[in-house]
């Protein structure tokens, strides 16, 4: 499952170090605004001791970890929206992104350039929503714009599309992210096929420093959304970042194991279990017949199948069934 997570911010505030540190690729990352121009695109092991007791449990030859997609972007500076710096690139390549990581220099280091001159947290995560939100409100009104004809003419379709947009173009008018509006069912291919950057979930990251303070303030408390810390040169919350941006995408693990191989499979959370087949392979949705379940924990615990089916904890479960994270799953095809 290729979905990936973007690492966004104003320029020099580490972005490009935090992606050499956690992908260990070679970006340049040095200390001057727009040194990351294409993005570069790194694939991280996502940390679950959960994998390490299965393979040690089956006695498995091989293991597999689930894996995160980070993407480096360049820098963004206000105005980007209008094509200040490298805005249009930049949100481009942000539009092609499942997530956003928007890293927030909290650190005080004369030594290093801070575009703004001054290290201002709050202030760097409202100017960097602030232009999502103005790009989309360009985006927006203009599909409004474009679907006037449609809407004249009475066309159900485009008066559902008007319906939301509006609603849309008033939260991003209030300078809001869209992320949190209520989208029906029936209203969602229509913002979907927008692309909207502010519809991407936003895990925050504040790049710290051992050697250096961290700026002063209760920021923290005025955070809109969740937040990790890491420091890229001395390697401390790299775990924690890399876990968090697996469960801001949406996504959640399942495990196969036995003597060849133990793996964790990457799926969307709330999948059925001939949807998480897929995984496997594609064939497995259309030739599911069924799955046993067991969850790792209980297997852990018990110490092996044999004794989890006296006790009655491998279940077989349907196509209905959905996935939970942690299940040990066997498909029946």
């Amino acid at each position: 499952m290729s979905l990936g997570i973007g690492i966004v911010g104003l320029p020099n505030v580490g972005k490009s170090t935090l992606f050499n540190a956690l992908t260990k690729q070679s970006v340049s990352a040095e200390n001057y605004p727009f040194c990351t121009i294409d993005p570069s695109v790194g694939v991280v092991a996502v940390p679950d001791a959960r994998l390490d007791k299965l393979t040690n449990f089956s006695h498995s030859q091989k293991t597999v970890p689930a894996a995160v997609q980070f993407v480096d972007i360049a820098g963004l500076v206000k105005g980007a929206s209008e094509g200040e710096g490298l805005g249009n690139k930049f949100l481009s390549n942000i539009r092609e992104v499942d997530a956003i990581a928007e890293v927030v220099r909290v650190f005080e280091d004369k030594d290093i350039i801070h575009v703004a001159g001054k290290v201002e947290p709050l202030n760097d995560i409202e100017v960097i929503n602030l232009e999502l939100v103005l790009a989309d409100l360009e985006v927006v009104t203009k599909r409004l714009s474009n679907l006037a004809k449609e809407v004249k003419a009475g066309k159900k379709e485009a008066l559902i599309e008007q319906g939301v947009l509006e609603r849309l173009v008033k939260v991003l008018e209030a300078g809001k992210l869209t992320l949190g509006e209520p989208i029906s069912e029936i209203e969602a291919p229509f913002v979907k096929q927008l692309q909207l950057l502010t519809q991407k979930p936003i895990l925050y990251v504040f790049n710290t420093s051992a050697a250096s303070p961290t700026v002063a303030g209760d920021f923290k408390a005025k955070i809109p959304g969740t937040y990790v810390e890491v420091d890229p040169i001395f390697g401390s919350g790299f775990d924690t970042l890399i876990t968090k941006a697996y469960e801001t995408l949406g996504l959640m693990t399942y495990f196969t194991t036995g003597e060849d191989e133990t793996r964790a499979w990457t799926i969307r959370k709330g999948s059925t279990a001939p949807e998480a087949g897929t995984a496997i392979h594609t064939d497995f949705k259309d030739k599911f017949i069924r799955a046993e379940v067991i969850h790792c924990d209980d297997l852990l615990s018990i110490g092996s199948y044999a004794k989890a089916r006296e006790k009655g904890l491998v279940r077989t479960e349907g196509k209905e069934y959905i996935v939970q994270d942690g299940d040990v799953i066997e498909f029946r095809i």
